[in-house]
Formats: structure tokens, C-alpha cells, sequence
């Protein structure tokens, strides 16, 4: 085997994870300044589900980390994590829509809400699957007509992958959302 042919190192596959974060952070950047990157939306795995976050409602994407319970609260919401000197507040917003909840893993990470939303919160994501074009996917009627308002439009893309795009401005209106105890 040549030297081209042999598995990256440690150390090469952490510059690589530094390199792709840093050109995902300035896209994420640019689409918030309205640069760009239009029709572009964050994917994530939520539990078994396929989602879209519109770049200007993330905050940051930080690996997963330790979350403290909170006795006395909902099954969906995870608990407390300090991130960057700041208490926010962890949902697994797949058992928040009825489904199997998100397992942290290595390839787990907490998304932050923009800080224009006003709730310090993230959602645990499963894996993040980078920025993908609704441009180039087609918008499906929903499954369920009486879906929330916050995630009723579904996607389709072209290998024919469904995709849930969430809608986290509304989410944070959500009556039930803002209910975390018991």
C-alpha cells in the first residue's frame, strides 16, 4: 500500500473534521448575512428522521457533551449543558414529535438556537449532514395534515431521501415546547 492509499491518521482526520466544521461555520455565517448561500438549510439526523434547519435560526454546532437531568420534566427534554460558559437547555426533539429519541454517539452534536430567538436551547442531533439545496429538492404534500406549524413541510430530494424542514421560530411558540415540567 501506498503512502496516498493508507488510512488517515488521528490526527489527519481531526484537521479534516476542524477544516469541514470551519467551512460550515462561514457558510452558516454567509447565509446569515444573506450572502450566498440562499435556498440552503443545515441537515441533521433526529432520531431516524431526516430534518432541515434554516441556517439563520442555528446558533452554533458544538460535539455532545455532558447534560445534567432536570428532575421532574419531560422525557424530550435532556437537561442542562454548559456550552461556551452558558446553561442551555438540551431537547431530543425526535421524541418531541412522537419518535424514538436521539442515542449520543461520537458523531453527536448539540445545535444551538440563534440568539434572536431568545431561548438557550439545542437540539441533540444524531449526526450533522451538512448543508443541502431546497433548491433542489421537491416540496411533498405532508403525511399528516394536522402536522404543527413548525414542521409540516416535507422535502424530497433527489435520491429520494424524505426530509422534515422544522421551522425553529415557530417551534418556540409552541405551547407544549415551552412546557418542560411535568
Amino acid at each position: 500500500m501506498t503512502t496516498e492509499q493508507q488510512a488517515p491518521t488521528g490526527a489527519e482526520r481531526r484537521s479534516r473534521l476542524r477544516q469541514y466544521q470551519v467551512t460550515l461555520l462561514e457558510r452558516m455565517q454567509a447565509a446569515k448575512a444573506g450572502t450566498g448561500n440562499a435556498g440552503r438549510e443545515l441537515g441533521v439526523l433526529l432520531g431516524g428522521r431526516r430534518c432541515l434547519l434554516d441556517l439563520t435560526q442555528v446558533g452554533e454546532i458544538v460535539p455532545f457533551q455532558s447534560v445534567t437531568a432536570v428532575p421532574l420534566s419531560q422525557d424530550w427534554y435532556r437537561g442542562l449543558s454548559n456550552i461556551r460558559g452558558n446553561l442551555v437547555g438540551v431537547v431530543d426533539l425526535a421524541r418531541y414529535m412522537g419518535e424514538a429519541g436521539t442515542q449520543p454517539g461520537p458523531d453527536s452534536r448539540l445545535v444551538t438556537f440563534a440568539t434572536h430567538l431568545g431561548f438557550n436551547v439545542a437540539i441533540l442531533a444524531g449526526r450533522v449532514l451538512g448543508l443541502r439545496n431546497l433548491d433542489e429538492m421537491v416540496e411533498e404534500a405532508p403525511a399528516d395534515s394536522g402536522q404543527a406549524a413548525w414542521g409540516g413541510q416535507q422535502f424530497k430530494d433527489r435520491e429520494g431521501q424524505q426530509w422534515t424542514r422544522l421551522d425553529l421560530g415557530e417551534l418556540v411558540h409552541d405551547a407544549r415546547f415551552l412546557q418542560i415540567g411535568l
